[in-house]
């Protein structure tokens, strides 16, 4: 008997028909609220919970028809939620939409299919949705492609996404999050070894920012499709964002930052410089590097082990051919000043005479395929296994093994690479490994992402655990949207060229303004070998990001400061001792960052988002809240024009005035990097030392700059180790300038009861030649002794109040 058209209705693939197609909410049927909590239910089951976290941060979790699943993040602590309560909260009901208010917001929800407008208080509109929230099913995988799309208004522009290698405003482009090991990558190679999805939004000298909590494969579009709207969306998981408004930029970081949570202050040590090859070996290699930087006189805090240390690529082993007495030469280095520093990657060689590989096997530690066989790769090592670090009990079974690096040989510090996963030739796992996810169980495809920062985040909890009473210090190659919390980082395998030493400026200034401040690049490149000038103009750029790291792959030469003969030698040593005189600063924007969540790398549009010129421009950034740098990356060249935010500065290397507001010619030979100092600034430094703590430090010099006006600065010490400063063992000093066209007033507020080292200042001021200090009779003044050099008075370190006489 023939079947019917309507009699085979049973047999049609239901799921394989809503493949492809997009999905929409549908009408609004209620909304119910629970305390800061919004819940809009539609006819369809798509459901909205609106979290209300502050007056300024909006949180949109959408759900589809699927069921609701745990509300879990690992960017975002759980103790961000407890802390969450607006100021004010009103929610109210009209005939096509709800309208919920906070003391700086007015979000709008459409009942007629979902969309949603912010407003500030104003009544300006910040965002408004295009299509808003929509998807659809991915018959291959079982998860929904979740979308958004919004309206792109004129004059906007984008900024941030972590180590993007392209120019600093995002708009016209289009990226993807899925971390990759990326060798010798170019300017636009997307996607790179990081995945941060937060990106700044400014319109209208007004700002906010989009964080998308979406550890699947994620893509941003910032009108390069269409150039009326922007989106972003994922191959998996929910549609959750969360709407950070400023209305300044430096207020959307510090609000994003807060949300992740910045890191803890780092030992005093890292903010000096680091000195790395792949690889130095044997022992004999090391040491005479660790010679060649003191008989030099370069000063160097950190030496570096790459993967040539270990046994046959073993991690937690050494290799007893090149170093058979590891805790003997780390303490001989330690005695000269050096801290080692060891890479450690996460496979995990197969070898049943391994005792980690032992270990691993009887724990269940290693991630598994999703038909249950380990999942195995090859690295370094050849065949390998790699921990589930999603895993509570795996991270703690990984922060033990370093017992012996950390707590008996005395390694300082360790170096997590090749964690995007990375495994050679396939590029990462394949899609079906299985991970424990905090026991929500994942595949790869949702754990890809997070890998890097979980490596990084069971790295931490190790060495911080044996390092105590000192500081930890760790460094990861990749890393998900919180992973500050855990390391420090890089940009990655880069090129000895021009063009990446334009990039690792553009790439450090993005990574910051996205919550990852403690962020350098390898100087001079990771690959090929720079010319002499080219590593010194790297060097003089390097001096001023917060990781100081000459990097190098050993194939290509050598690239230690001495290794391109003279005058880049010299140049080498001079920036690096400049970095060693900035410390008190360096630190004080650090702790800046940690308490505050204020980017230490500030593009220039931060310092000034009401001047249209700072939009486009990339080259110059703010370095904390004193200093203007602006690499040269042009071979050849003796200067560069750089346009200054409009205000007064001082050129640093010669004091002259300058007028902010304008482009201006900085004249910066090769010993030279085109350096400003604002009006009004206190810039605290200290005398050269060959490493952190190689000597007391019994006076610092205070660099006053002259404003007609008044400017605040601020100095931070708890002596740069340990942990007696969360017990209060700190001290706050602040500094307030008051310039008239007759006087300077330099006032100190000191808060805190940590007693510094120094006991004495040496005050030197700028803008002002002819003065006299009318106040305070113990100071004594010094002549200058040098051709071009300044006197300085010299008073105690508690002074409370300084009045100079101008035009003595």
């Amino acid at each position: 008997m023939a079947s019917t058209a309507n009699e085979l209705n049973y047999m049609i693939n239901d799921l394989a028909a809503k493949s492809g197609q997009e999905h929409y909410p549908g009408p609004v049927l209620r909304a119910v609220q629970d305390g800061n909590r919004f819940v809009f239910t539609c006819q369809n089951g798509v459901r909205l919970a609106l979290y209300v976290l502050s007056d300024k941060i909006l949180r949109f979790r959408y759900l589809t028809d699927t069921p609701l699943e745990p509300d879990f993040s690992y960017a975002v602590p759980t103790e961000a939620f407890a802390k969450a309560k607006p100021a004010f909260l009103e929610f109210t009901e009209k005939d096509d939409h709800y309208r919920l208010t906070t003391g700086r917001l007015i979000c709008l929800i459409q009942k007629e299919n979902l969309r949603t407008r912010v407003l500030d208080r104003s009544g300006t509109v910040l965002t408004e949705d295009e299509k808003g929230f929509h998807w659809e099913y991915n018959d291959d995988t079982g998860n929904d492609i979740v979308k958004m799309s919004k309206q792109v208004p004129a004059g906007v522009h984008y900024y941030g996404l972590g180590d993007k290698p392209d120019n600093m405003n995002l708009r016209g482009k289009r990226f993807t999050n899925w971390g990759s090991d990326t060798y010798g990558y170019q300017k636009g190679t997307d996607p790179l070894y990081k995945n941060i999805p937060f990106y700044h939004v400014l319109h209208q000298r007004s700002a906010h920012g989009i964080f998308f909590d979406n550890t699947f494969k994620a893509s941003f579009d910032f009108a390069a499709e269409r150039a009326d709207v922007t989106s972003f969306w994922a191959q998996g998981g929910e549609m959750n964002y969360y709407f950070i408004y400023g209305p300044t930029l430096m207020e959307v970081a510090q609000e994003y930052t807060l949300l992740t949570c910045p890191p803890e202050l780092p030992p005093l040590w890292t903010l000096g410089y680091h000195q790395c090859k792949w690889s130095y070996f044997p022992e004999s290699n090391v040491k005479e590097i660790a010679r060649g930087l003191r008989e030099r006189e370069i000063p160097c805090d950190a030496i570096y082990l790459d993967i040539d240390y270990m046994e046959g690529y073993r991690c937690f082993t050494w290799s007893k051919a090149h170093f058979p007495e590891p805790k003997r030469m780390v303490q001989e280095l330690a005695a000269d000043g050096f801290k080692t520093v060891v890479i450690i990657d996460p496979g995990i060689k197969v070898d049943p005479n391994y005792s980690v590989y032992q270990e691993g096997i009887a724990g269940d530690f290693f991630c598994r395929r999703g038909d249950g066989p380990l999942m195995k790769g090859s690295v370094w090592p050849g065949l390998c296994n790699f921990p589930d670090y999603t895993r509570p009990q795996v991270r703690e079974w990984w922060a033990g093994l370093f017992k012996e690096l950390i707590g008996e040989i005395g390694v300082k510090g360790v170096w997590n690479d090749m964690n995007e996963p990375a495994v050679f030739e396939k590029g990462t796992f394949p899609p079906d490994v299985r991970f424990d996810y905090e026991g929500l169980s994942a595949s790869h495809l949702k754990a890809h992402n997070i890998y890097g920062m979980q490596m990084a985040r069971a790295t931490a909890e190790g060495v911080k655990r044996f390092s105590y009473p000192d500081r930890p210090f760790t460094i990861t190659r990749s890393t998900y949207s919180g992973g500050q919390r855990y390391s420090s980082g890089w940009t990655g395998d880069n090129i000895a060229s021009w063009e990446h030493l334009w990039l690792a400026n553009i790439q450090c200034q993005r990574l910051s303004i996205s919550g990852f401040s403690f962020i350098g690049s390898d100087i001079g490149g990771f690959v090929d070998t720079p010319s002499g000038e080219l590593y010194a103009r790297w060097i003089a750029l390097g001096a001023f990001h917060p990781f100081f790291r000459t990097h190098s792959s050993g194939d290509h030469g050598d690239q230690e400061p001495w290794s391109f003969g003279e005058p880049y030698t010299s140049v080498a040593r001079q920036f690096i001792e400049l970095r060693y005189q900035l410390l008190p600063y360096m630190y004080t924007t650090f702790w800046q960052y940690v308490t505050k969540g204020t980017p230490m790398l500030r593009p220039l549009t931060f310092l000034d988002q009401s001047d249209t010129e700072t939009y486009l421009r990339m080259a110059e950034f703010g370095l904390g809240d004193h200093l203007l740098v602006c690499p040269i990356t042009s071979p050849g060249t003796d200067g560069r024009w750089m346009y200054l935010p409009r205000g007064d500065w001082y050129y640093y290397w010669t004091d002259e005035p300058k007028t902010g507001g304008a482009e201006v010619w900085a004249h910066a030979p090769l010993d030279r990097i085109p350096l400003f100092v604002k009006a009004g600034a206190v810039l605290p430094m200290q005398p050269v030392m060959q490493y952190v703590g190689e000597k007391v430090v019994e006076e610092l010099t205070l660099h006053v700059y002259y404003k007609n006006g008044t400017a605040d600065s601020v100095l931070y010490d708890d002596g740069g180790e340990g942990y007696g400063y969360q017990e209060g063992q700190q001290t706050t000093r602040r500094f307030t300038v008051l310039g008239t066209e007759k006087t300077l007033t330099l006032t100190q507020t000191i808060d805190g009861d940590y007693q510094p080292a120094f006991r004495r200042y040496r005050v030197v001021l700028h803008g002002c030649p002819d003065a006299e200090l009318v106040n305070e009779q113990t100071a004594t003044f010094e002549p200058a002794t040098a051709a071009g050099a300044l006197g300085a008075w010299v008073v105690a370190q508690d002074f409370g109040q300084l009045v100079f006489q101008l035009g003595a």
